[in-house]
């Protein structure tokens, strides 16, 4: 369990450049800060989510019935976890991000694994068909692996619920693995998260989607008050067409910066690159990774470790995408600090 609960932001510390934690650092849009700050002068009401709700049921052609919105994708996954939903056989997806796994546990649930082998895609027939949950990540921290929609039709059923986390959907121009929509697939649950593209991991802010009788079900669980009013205001503004305008622009500049670090990486010897990586982060094997990240810290670089993840090992290391002069001085220590272990 506690590898299960092992996150990017425990790798990263003063003095060091973080390439652990895959959210963007950028500055915020000035459409996006106003309404957060101006929320700050009404914190003396209860927060009130029924706009917030409303915006992002639009955003999603969806009613507001089949809206939740959370405190991040964390505490998503414990609601789902915690909700009467009667699930027997829960399954989680491996490698992926490691919370729905520990919210199930500490749910008091008995988790299977589907572990899936380099390079990370699926065959939809490795899951049983007595699995009434299937978590999967989509694209997939850390692999960043993006899953056909095909792929996601496939593993959708009666008397399944299937959760797909998208947190980075937005982080692909267009948003086109997404199912986020889909109101035809039965059972479907999906899980969006506010704060990478945004950079607003210390608000708290995300939302599920799903038919309105799971939703009723979920909320049920859900503490009083779950999200702050600043976030409700960030809610409302990411929602917006403007938002999905910039998003889109974003994910097209990350390309750009991505491509420019994978060819870096490539062509340092002995590293093998995770094949098409889709997201903000790049996922890597190389041999001695563990050693290779601890003195990598020494020299002014936090990269995550892989080992945490179901599926991988210690030669394994995920790395966020920054900017491409970032990518070129970690790179260049990259190349010392494994040439010195050589």
């Amino acid at each position: 369990m506690t590898a299960l609960t092992h996150h990017g932001d425990t790798e990263i510390g003063p003095g060091l450049v973080d390439l652990a934690v895959n959210v963007r650092t950028a500055p915020r849009p000035s459409w996006l800060d106003e309404p957060i700050r101006a929320a700050l002068d009404d914190l003396a009401r209860y927060p009130d989510g029924r706009e917030a709700r409303a915006a992002v049921a639009a955003r999603h052609h969806r009613p507001a019935a089949e809206v939740l919105l959370t405190a991040g994708a964390a505490q998503a996954f414990t609601l789902v976890a915690q909700a009467p939903l009667g699930v027997r056989h829960p399954l989680v997806l491996h490698p992926q991000f490691t919370e729905p796994e520990a919210a199930l546990i500490g749910a008091g649930h008995r988790v299977d694994r589907v572990v899936l082998a380099p390079p990370f895609t699926l065959d939809p027939a490795l899951v049983p068909e007595s699995a009434d949950l299937v978590v999967i990540g989509n694209p997939t921290n850390p692999t960043s692996v993006a899953h056909p929609v095909a792929t996601i039709e496939a593993l959708a059923r009666p008397g399944r619920i299937l959760l797909v986390d998208e947190a980075f959907a937005d982080t692909i121009p267009g948003e086109p693995h997404s199912v986020a929509d889909r109101r035809d697939l039965p059972g479907l649950l999906v899980l969006r998260s506010l704060t990478k593209t945004w950079g607003l991991a210390g608000l708290r802010i995300g939302y599920l989607l799903g038919p309105a009788e799971l939703i009723e079900r979920l909320a049920a669980v859900a503490p009083l008050w779950p999200v702050s009013t600043p976030a409700l205001a960030a809610a409302t503004a990411c929602a917006s067409p403007l938002a999905r305008s910039t998003a889109d622009r974003i994910a097209m500049e990350l390309a750009i910066e991505r491509d420019h670090l994978v060819r870096l990486l490539r062509e340092v010897p002995g590293l093998v690159v995770n094949p098409d990586p889709a997201s903000s982060f790049v996922l890597v094997q190389v041999s001695g990774a563990d050693q290779a990240r601890l003195e990598l810290r020494s020299r002014g670089f936090a990269v995550r470790r892989g080992d945490t993840f179901p599926g991988l090992d210690r030669d394994w290391l995920r790395i966020a995408v920054r900017d491409t002069a970032t990518s070129e001085a970690f790179v260049a220590v990259l190349h010392g600090v494994l040439g010195d272990m050589a």
